[in-house]
């Protein structure tokens, strides 16, 4: 076709490319070669022919190079090294291979080392320590270096240069303590309980010449072989990554793993790595990256070992991180909890300076703003905004800095108030992953907006990768992208890497892995997401903070709660723990008033605002609330612990309580006993009710509160009084002129409201009616408790005649037992009160209850049918009201089977509703028409005795007319908060303080004053943390209770006050608020919580 013209002859010989086959050659099998890779670092059958031969040059131990000798400390005690280094301790010799015990046991060992003279040039000498539990390096002058992991973890203390000295002997002291990084758990499994005879043995006491080619390649060769395993089958680049690994090995092999051929290695591994993985320089490029990395080292203040064990951790890990901040320019380290840096600050001054020296340089950054990493469910309202203004008035104190961003990384689920409490504690950034172990729905988002019952927000951002301990892994960083819910509105992340939960932090090795993966990213391409070292958290926040303020980025929102689908059981578990919060709290909050009203205007002169043992009180109670300690999640070590405390803050309060009363002209006596006590309400409106106050001669003795004052008066013959009458055998009649109460076998199964003409309890149903439940959650026994509990119900019923054990007018009573195993009972005593004139409040059915409790993994609740018809229930949350459903209808309502409640849950329709009032349960559910109180379980790990006890406990029933309403909020710390009652000479002088600080009659009954308490840092109370500020100043703590605009006027009460100002919760003022005569005239938003600070003339 006339193409012969253009035709090009081809050359018939190539000299590039040969004719003949030189030999057969086959595909890869990847699958093969993949696996191989595990040959390299092979610790087993393969360690001598691979790389972990290579890793040291040289090791000795034993005389003359290493001599041991060890002091065991006595009684399980935890010695300073002042005390285990006297004179007097007796040290004897000791070698590799003796074992130290029991649990819980300390031994102190004086190391003396010298360096052989040929290992003056050594590039790198480590001292190796390794008995599979933890310690601690001290100079011997009593300076604390650097903790020790054990079983192979952070085994390595570098030796410095001042320590190099060949031929000199050195001495150093390691602090033995006999618990591994999560305690001593028996079997293996972390959760069981405690074995107490543990002995560790001594494995490694060596001197090592480290090979830092080898250990770099070590690091090389990881990473690697991760890419060709993590990056997609069908990728170029795990391909190439396979390919890399595989030739590093044969030029390992090819040279017997001479130091020539790890050199050989290295060059090959960068080429897929890059030639700046040596070097923190590598991060100095501007390239975008997605992911930032921050070292953290989580510590539970408390878990599986007690405090006393977690005051050492904090020690040996941020020792260890300004240890490895020293030698790694680009990491940074945050660490939270203001309590583990005082301990910090009290036990370990110098590693306490050096910590302030990083934290100066930008290197370790204190973040989170709180006392310590807090459950969020359980604490009240006051006791958050504690842990906000304890932890920032430290960090502020001893750093000079606040807390912008709240850490929150691994606690049971996340009050809805928490967002408003945040921003008036200066942070609008919360950061946390614990909902990605939801084990029922999937939480949709990565980073959003976290809105309140207010309408506040912060911007929170969960780490995709999933955890908060990262190991720095090349599938760590793949998954910060893959796992990332919100890339359609920002696609970057946090990457929080460190050993975690039992403390360690960061190793050089994350900081190592991480220079290979940035190195991969800048050489290789997008196939991993980069990931940039050298920033801040604050400074990821930034950008998030400005992307929305300025419109370019508008957030996904989540309102209200952000609800945990796991751990429901945290509710619950140890008793006796969350009643010693509540009443610690209550407690606290009744002493901050008295007190605060005694220096106002005291009778007794020269009594000053108890500050400093308020702190204290408080800050104990901080602490016991911490998230694994108030769920009821620790050992027994540190319930005991938290029982130690409480003791004392029951012991300093009741003094303080008395203090406080005394000064405002109160006393003990009681004179002739005739004379009836005064009442002092701590409440902020007024009370009316019946006080039981017994003598000796009146066991049975009443008073009644009138008037809402402090009078008492003896309860006259009323004309609807109680009255109690057995109707047939084990049948009661409980009835006041507001209801009537049939109880059969200790059950009711009749409760009449008699005003409205509505029965309460469906018919055929028993209300008050004992059920217990199996109770075996898939592994965590103390956290958990799965929907499937709820199948084999059991009700209880009375093994004993009820009888009536009072019998009015003031009040009715008929108790009943009921047998719940060979072991275990419980008395219940159902109650009726008279009828209040003129009050405002229904009529409660109290239940008192005794309960003798030795059972094995069950469930004890009680039930209230009811005729109520709704698809939603009501309980009280912190500073407000989270409404819940009571159906199925989705997974996301079937995972709230078991919520939590503070002192009251209420399930109502339009015109009627039924209120259950509790004095220290947080356990709830609201099935269909039917309320269901949890009270005791039975898990026997981590705490083999969780419970395993007498606990006294009390509820209430309240049937009202009209939906939820101020009474509901009202009878619920009525129910929690004693009138106080004392004796007083002249109680009318009194009137007017004591109606000073309560909201004046015409104000929104939904407002509730629910702090008073004097200024932090007024010049006759300051405890000298911070700068003390002229003037006496009252703040008071202010909040809407049911989710509506509230007005409302805060009465004087013949207070004089020059001025006033809003203020947030760390009392910096803000708007100046008008005093008038009546008083102080507020304005709040549905369920804001405001501060108000007043200035005393």
């Amino acid at each position: 076709m006339g193409g012969e013209a253009n035709s090009i002859m081809v050359s018939p010989f190539s000299a590039s490319y040969p004719q003949l086959a030189e030999r057969p050659v086959g595909k890869q099998i990847n699958s093969i070669y993949r696996q191989r890779l595990g040959q390299f670092l092979d610790q087993g059958q393969y360690k001598k022919q691979g790389l972990m031969d290579k890793l040291y040059h040289v090791r000795i131990s034993g005389s003359p190079h290493v001599k041991l000798h060890v002091w065991s400390a006595p009684d399980l005690s935890r010695p300073t090294f002042e005390e285990a280094t006297k004179k007097e301790n007796e040290y004897r010799k000791t070698q590799k291979g003796e074992s130290f015990g029991p649990s819980w046991s300390t031994h102190w060992f004086r190391v003396q080392f010298t360096l052989p003279e040929e290992w003056e040039q050594e590039r790198q000498v480590e001292f190796h320590w390794d008995a599979g539990n933890e310690g601690m390096v001290w100079t011997d002058a009593g300076k604390p270096l650097q903790g020790l992991t054990g079983n192979g973890n952070r085994k390595e203390w570098v030796v410095p240069k001042e320590y190099r000295e060949v031929e000199k002997e050195q001495t150093i002291y390691i602090e033995m303590a006999c618990n591994r990084m999560f305690g001593n758990p028996a079997g293996g499994d972390v959760i069981q309980p405690p074995e107490p005879n543990n002995y560790y043995k001594l494995s490694e006491a060596d001197l090592v010449s480290v090979n830092t080619d080898t250990r770099a390649l070590y690091f090389d060769f990881t990473v690697l072989a991760d890419a060709a395993r993590e990056f997609p089958d069908n990728s170029y680049e795990s391909h190439q990554a396979l390919q890399v690994c595989n030739k590093i090995m044969d030029a390992f092999i090819a040279d017997s793993g001479s130091n020539s051929s790890i050199k050989e290695c290295r060059k090959i591994a960068k080429t897929f790595l890059g030639n700046d993985i040596d070097t923190s320089k590598l991060y100095d490029s501007d390239k975008p990256a997605l992911i930032q990395g921050i070292g953290h080292c989580h510590i539970d203040t408390c878990w599986l070992w007690p405090w006393a064990e977690t005051k050492r951790k904090i020690a040996r890990s941020w020792s260890n991180q300004c240890d490895l901040l020293d030698r790694y320019p680009e990491l940074r380290f945050c660490a939270s909890s203001a309590q583990q840096y005082k301990w910090l600050e009290e036990y370990y001054p110098y590693a306490f300076d050096r910590v302030k020296q990083h934290v100066k340089d930008g290197t370790f950054q204190p973040i989170g703003g709180s006392w310590v990493e807090h459950d969020t469910n359980l604490p009240s309202g006051e006791s958050l905004v504690r842990q906000f203004l304890y932890g920032q008035r430290f960090f502020e104190s001893r750093f000079g800095q606040r807390c912008r961003t709240f850490w929150l990384p691994d606690t049971f689920g996340y009050s809805t108030q928490i967002p408003q409490l945040c921003r008036l504690a200066g942070m609008d950034r919360f950061f946390t992953q614990k909902l990605s172990w939801n084990n029922i729905n999937k939480f949709p988002h990565t980073t959003f907006n976290w809105v309140s019952l207010d309408g506040s927000q912060v911007i929170c951002h969960m780490a995709p990768a999933e955890t908060y301990t990262a190991e720095a892994n090349l599938g760590d960083v793949k998954r910060s992208v893959t796992q990332h819910k919100s890339m359609d509105q920002d696609p970057t992340s946090l990457l929080v890497f460190g050993k975690g939960d039992g403390g360690g932090g960061p190793t050089f090795g994350h900081v190592e892995k991480l220079r290979r993966c940035r190195g991969i990213s800048d050489t290789v391409g997008s196939v991993l997401p980069r990931v940039q070292m050298g920033r801040s958290v604050e400074d990821f926040f930034d950008r998030l903070e400005k992307k929305a303020a300025t419109g370019e980025t508008e957030f996904v929102t989540w309102y209200g709660e952000l609800y945990f689908e796991l751990h429901r059981g945290t509710y619950t578990t140890q008793a006796a723990n969350k009643r010693n919060n509540r009443k610690a709290e209550i407690l606290l909050h009744d002493i901050e008033y008295l007190a605060t009203l005694a220096t106002i205007d005291g009778k007794k002169k020269g009594y000053k605002y108890p500050k400093k043992e308020i702190d204290g009180m408080w800050e104990n109670v901080l602490l016991c609330q911490f998230h694994d300690c108030l769920p009821g999640s620790s050992i027994e070590m540190c319930y005991d612990d938290s029982d130690e405390l409480y003791a004392k803050v029951f012991k300093t309060g009741g003094n303080l309580l008395r203090e406080a009363m005394e000064a405002l002209g109160f006393d003990d006596g009681d004179g002739d006993g005739k004379v009836l006590p005064k009442a002092v309400n701590t409440l902020g409106w007024e009370r009316k009710g019946l006080l039981h106050l017994p003598t000796k001669e009146e066991p049975g003795r009443y008073g009644l509160v009138v008037d809402g004052g402090m009078d008492v008066v003896p309860p006259y013959c009323f004309a609807d009084a109680a009255s109690v009458k057995q109707s047939d055998e084990n049948t009661f009649v409980l009835k006041n002129k507001d209801l009537e109460i049939v109880v059969e076998n200790g059950a009711i199964t009749s409760l009449y409201d008699i005003k409205s003409k509505r029965e309460v309890v469906p018919k055929g149903s028993k209300a008050n009616q004992l059920v217990i439940f199996d109770d075996r959650p898939l592994y965590w026994q103390a956290w958990d408790v799965e929907v499937y509990h709820l199948n084999p119900r059991k009700e209880l019923h009375a093994t004993s005649s009820t009888t009536i054990t009072e019998s009015g007018p003031e009040r009715v009573a008929v108790s009943t037992t009921t047998q719940i195993s060979d072991k275990s009972w419980i008395k219940t005593t159902i109650s009726l009160a008279a009828s209040i004139p003129s009050s405002n409040q229904p009529s409660q059915v109290e239940v008192d209850a005794e309960v003798e409790w030795h059972e094995t993994m069950k469930f004890l609740k009680v039930e209230f049918p009811t005729t109520i018809t709704n698809t939603s229930a009501s309980y009280e949350t912190q500073f407000g009201i989270v409404s819940r459903p009571n159906h199925y209808n989705t997974t996301w309502d079937m995972a709230k089977f078991e919520v939590c409640c503070h002192k009251w849950a209420d399930l109502s329709e339009h015109g009627y509703g039924v209120s259950v009032l509790n004095d220290s349960k947080y356990g709830f559910a609201t099935v269909g028409n039917v309320m269901r109180l949890s009270l005791l379980r039975a898990p026997k790990a981590p705490d083999a005795h969780a419970d395993m006890k007498r606990h006294h406990i009390r509820w209430a029933i309240m049937p009202h007319a009209g939906g939820l309403d101020e009474r509901t909020v009202r009878a619920g710390f009525e129910f929690n908060f004693p009138v106080r009652t004392a004796h007083h000479p002249d109680p009318r002088s009194l009137d007017g303080l004591l109606e000073a600080f309560k909201f004046r009659e015409g104000s929104s009954p939904g407002l509730v004053v629910d702090t008073v308490k004097r200024g932090e840092d007024d010049e006759d109370v300051s405890n000298g943390d911070m700068p003390a500020k002229k003037g006496r100043h009252v703040i008071l703590r202010v909040y809407d209770s049911l989710g509506g605009r509230g007005r409302g006027t805060i009465g004087l009460g013949g207070v004089r006050v020059s001025k006033a100002w809003k203020c947030n919760l760390l009392e910096d003022e803000g708007e100046v608020v008008e005093v008038g005569e009546e008083g102080i005239e507020v304005e709040l938003r549905a369920f804001e919580v405001a501060s108000y600070k007043l200035r005393l003339v």
